[in-house]
């Protein structure tokens, strides 16, 4: 009788959690062994139901201490259904002015939701078929030309979709 109401209790509390998340639309990560590589290309893909559905877009980073650059930058594409592509440089935050590390978790591990689209209008998948995002780190080191070969300290990367009510 013990182990049925622990088991209850448990599968109650994985849907409790699981329900708690009701904007994700589309949640995934990918792992960096070590180090991310500049010619390493992250990609993902989508492939949304709704043509009219408001959407915010979010590339996920998970950093560690290692990481030792106050900013992070990524270029995005995402290339849609029917064969356009727009490809983005973006820009990050990701440490303070004293050098602290910014993200949300109490290890040494940090996760930055960086805003992709959505933030000043909202975003909609108008063409139906699959949407294909690529990711990958357009880092360089001031007054240098070349860009950094292997960036240190990201363990994951990944993309949120998240709709909007």
């Amino acid at each position: 009788m013990q182990n049925r109401l622990t088991f209850l209790v448990i599968i109650l509390l994985c849907l409790t959690l699981m329900s708690c998340d009701s904007k994700r639309f589309f949640d995934a990560y990918k792992s960096v062994p070590n180090q991310w590589d500049k010619a390493d290309v992250v990609s993902f893909q989508i492939t949304p139901n709704d043509s009219i559905a408001l959407y915010n877009l979010f590339v996920n980073i998970r950093n560690t201490n290692d990481y030792k650059y106050n900013n992070l930058f990524l270029i995005v594409q995402m290339d849609y259904p029917n064969g356009k592509t727009i490809k983005d440089t973006l820009e990050y935050q990701m440490a303070a002015t004293d050098g602290k590390l910014l993200g949300s978790g109490f290890t040494d591990i940090k996760e930055n939701k960086l805003w992709y689209k959505g933030y000043k209008t909202p975003f909609v998948f108008k063409e139906q078929g699959t949407y294909k995002i690529k990711i990958q780190h357009a880092m360089r080191e001031t007054g240098k030309v070349n860009g950094i070969a292997y960036l240190q300290g990201i363990t994951d990367i990944g993309f949120r979709v998240e709709k909007i009510d």
